[in-house]
């Protein structure tokens, strides 16, 4: 169950950001992008979880949750630069 939940959140972060590149504008692309950000707190929460449950590796899990992170950081930047060229 938790496997499926991750590959579901995990894989809807590429969709998003797809999606977003074929933005038809600047709000919509604003809009994928915190899609997105959404996807990827829900693939920590699950990675979080599995972590807890002693499911698979610790260290593979962990670098798993810091490249989540690292994604998390640049799409923020993103969102933030998208919202002020939209000002």
């Amino acid at each position: 169950m938790l496997g499926r939940q991750l590959l579901r959140s995990g894989t809807s972060v590429g969709a998003h950001y797809r999606e977003a590149n074929r933005a038809k504008s600047n709000a919509d692309f604003i809009s994928k992008i915190e899609g997105a950000l959404q996807e990827l707190d829900e693939t920590t929460y699950w990675l979080d979880l599995l972590s807890e449950s002693k499911i698979g590796s610790v260290e593979e899990l962990r670098s798993l949750v810091t490249e989540a992170e690292e994604l998390i950081s640049i799409l923020v930047t993103v969102a933030k630069s998208a919202k002020r060229s939209r000002l």
